[in-house]
């Protein structure tokens, strides 16, 4: 099984893994997401270390469970050889009706079949009111015409 585009990768080859690792985490669905990685993908994802599919499912299942109205855009920083770096920002309530917009990196190692073997998060939180939400899509996938980061000023 591989997920294309493979490695060694170049801006447009990139830039198309961005957006679909993007749609996928916009889908919200643990099992869609976790079939991107490796069966021994290495995560730091704030200060949660995780290690293989069962672990990451895991943590998608929490995250979406507690991360309402979820809305996330992610933009290619960099890319060499196998790696890609990436800048994101994603929206969501919590149970109690308070919105949040999540600001981040990641760094990204691939295997040669395409899937993700390692990924590092770096990610910082800023509570936002309804009026200043910017990602206003239908849950599911960014609209093609919808503004990216840098058209927002983000």
């Amino acid at each position: 099984m591989t997920r294309p585009p493979l490695p060694p990768f170049d801006t447009s080859s990139a830039e198309s893994k961005v957006r679909m690792a993007e749609n996928a985490w916009n889908s919200r669905n643990p099992d869609v997401v976790t079939a991107a990685y490796t069966e021994t993908s290495q995560w730091r994802n704030r200060s949660e270390i995780l290690s293989g599919h069962s672990e990451i499912h895991a943590f998608l299942t929490r995250k979406w469970a507690s991360e309402h109205q979820y809305r996330l855009i992610k933009e290619l920083w960099a890319t060499a050889g196998n790696r890609i770096a990436v800048r994101f920002a994603y929206e969501s309530c919590d149970l109690a009706g308070n919105w949040t917009r999540s600001y981040g990196n990641e760094n990204w190692e691939f295997a040669a079949d395409g899937r993700m073997a390692r990924r590092i998060a770096s990610i910082n939180d800023l509570t936002i009111t309804p009026e200043q939400r910017l990602f206003f899509w239908p849950q599911g996938p960014r609209p093609e015409d919808h503004p990216s980061l840098s058209d927002l000023g983000l």
